[in-house]
């Protein structure tokens, strides 16, 4: 039977807050499930408000960092897309406060079979997709197998399905080609309806995205705003206390936060970090935030050019001080971090923290000179880095383009639109790029950062280091397939250290999963999994504005 678990009960079974990531997969123990609205939430760290039904009629503007540019979860989406689509599209399944897997559409936790290789997921029988048409098992077969046969970006981690078959109205069975300890996470992908979609892919994405969440899609001006709006046939347990959602990309940052404090919007998404005080100090204003399942580092060519030799890789570590870069352009909107593991999750896996920070190398100019010089690397030589649209990582970018300088050689850094960057970083071509500045959010689990940024098979789709060590990809595939913790814990972290050893990349830092409020809004909960947000419907909270 599918249940709805009140806020009271939530609290209760998680101990009121969690802030920790729980890594790895969960399996049914028989006890309580929630059905999520458009996801599950996170903790409120400051500026939490009583909860409140708030103006019925009121619409909620969200100015976000970025611009959307597609919604259609078939292929994959950018951060600022899923922050739109996941209030539009229902989830098979979703998180709850933390990083638990929780149905969304199914009724339970999937029945697995036949060595963990089979997943059976019943979905309930009364969701509907904003066109008015039912949501079928074979629109959530059709939602998993579509990314494979159209070799999309997501086809990494769905390709371990052998195959995906509605059994009937309601049921849905996955074959897997291997134990795949992550596959309840991948189970929280969104579901589409066939139909709609595959009239029309293209209007599906960009004009007329048709989903079963709690909110409905209205329109999109580029670059200006989308607009969403309540479905009030919606099939959950509990309709959004806000009439409408809008986003609007405001992607410079001081003018984000300026309109967050004229009251021109009511939240924003990412507080930067130079700003973070002023957000803080504005009357009726909060900031909320939780670290984030991300990561942000500095990769290396390791294909092709000087970066493929380990000594200039050492060399370009001794150059600069992430220390200090992390301190001047990230603090107090992130977190340093020393491997390629979101910090909470190094806790939850008994990763060796201690030992990976004394990994990354003292400034120490000579040092990195002296490592040039005995690589062989040319007088001449102008280290190329690339960086996308954000301040931030182009800041780390110049830390190491100066330390290079510093070193003797010429190093400048090229700052990228988005398509440009990812069409580039992953080529492996010396031509293209010696480093690269970049980061992974996505599912909590060490298989989602492993395999798409080290191993072999995510060259060129999620990956642009092209390191070759037969021990390190056996260790990462074997911690894929295996379903026992303890043999995954000792997998992962063997590779870690090597892959920290041998430079390919440099952990720089995570960042918080931080929104400014103001107080006219009530119940706003933040999110570990960064896609999750804003959470404005789940199963512990319903955000709503006073107006």
């Amino acid at each position: 039977m599918r249940e709805s678990v009140s806020r009271r009960n939530i609290l209760k079974a998680t101990g009121a807050s969690i802030p920790v990531l729980l890594a790895g997969c969960t399996s049914d123990s028989g006890s309580e499930t929630t059905t999520e609205g458009d996801g599950g939430g996170g903790t409120t760290t400051s500026g939490g408000t009583e909860t409140t039904s708030g103006s019925p009629d009121a619409t909620i503007n969200i100015g976000q960092s970025l611009n959307p540019v597609r919604f259609d979860p078939i292929t994959q989406l950018s951060n600022p897309d899923a922050l739109v689509a996941n209030r539009v599209f229902s989830q098979l399944y979703t998180y709850g406060e933390g990083t638990d897997v929780v149905p969304n559409l199914a009724t339970s936790m999937p029945t697995i079979e036949r060595d963990n290789t089979r997943y059976v997921v019943e979905i309930v029988d009364n969701a509907m997709f904003h066109n008015g048409d039912p949501v079928t098992a074979e629109d959530v077969a059709y939602s998993f197998r579509a990314p494979i046969e159209e070799e999309t970006p997501l086809l990494g981690i769905f390709s371990v399905i052998d195959s995906v078959e509605a059994i009937d109205e309601t049921t849905v069975q996955f074959d897997l080609s291997n134990p795949y300890a992550m596959f309840q996470h991948v189970l929280t992908h969104q579901v589409v309806p066939e139909a709609v979609r595959e009239e029309d892919k293209e209007a599906f994405s960009t004009q007329q995205p048709i989903g079963s969440g709690p909110f409905k899609f209205v329109e999109w001006e580029e670059s200006n705003y989308v607009t969403l709006e309540r479905w009030d046939d919606y099939w959950g347990d509990e309709l959004p206390n806000v009439a409408g959602v809008e986003f609007t990309p405001i992607t410079e940052s001081t003018t984000r936060v300026t309109n967050l404090r004229t009251g021109d919007v009511d939240v924003i998404e990412t507080i930067p970090p130079r700003l973070w005080d002023t957000v803080e100090s504005t009357e009726d204003t909060s900031i909320s935030e939780i670290e984030s399942v991300g990561y942000f580092y500095v990769a290396f060519n390791c294909n092709e050019g000087p970066t493929a030799d380990k000594r200039v890789r050492e060399a370009i570590d001794y150059s600069f001080s992430m220390d200090d870069a992390v301190d001047r352009y990230i603090d107090p909107a992130g977190l340093r971090q020393y491997g390629p593991l979101p910090g909470p999750m190094v806790e939850e896996w008994d990763m060796p923290l201690e030992e990976w920070m004394e990994i990354p190398n003292d400034k120490d100019v000579e040092q990195a000179t002296a490592l040039f010089e005995e690589a062989g690397v040319p007088a001449d030589w102008d280290a190329k880095i690339i960086v996308p649209p954000d301040d931030n990582r182009e800041n780390i970018g110049l830390s190491i383009a100066n330390g290079i300088k510093e070193a003797g050689y010429e190093a400048h850094v090229e700052r990228l639109d988005w398509g440009a960057m990812l069409s580039r970083a992953y080529t492996g071509n010396a031509s293209d790029y010696n480093i690269y500045v970049l980061g992974w959010v996505r599912y909590p689990d060490p298989d989602d950062f492993m395999f798409n940024l080290f191993h072999e098979e995510s060259e060129g789709v999620n990956q642009g280091v092209y390191y070759k060590n037969d021990e390190v990809m056996e260790q990462i595939k074997g911690a894929r397939e295996s379903t026992d913790r303890d043999e995954r814990q000792q997998l992962y972290q063997s590779a870690i250290s090597t892959l920290l050893e041998d430079k390919v990349h440099l952990p720089a830092f995570n960042y918080k999963n931080s929104y400014g409020v103001k107080s006219a809004v009530s119940d706003f909960q933040v999110h570990p999994v960064s896609p999750q947000n804003p959470r404005l419907l789940t199963g512990y909270n319903n955000v709503s504005v006073d107006r």
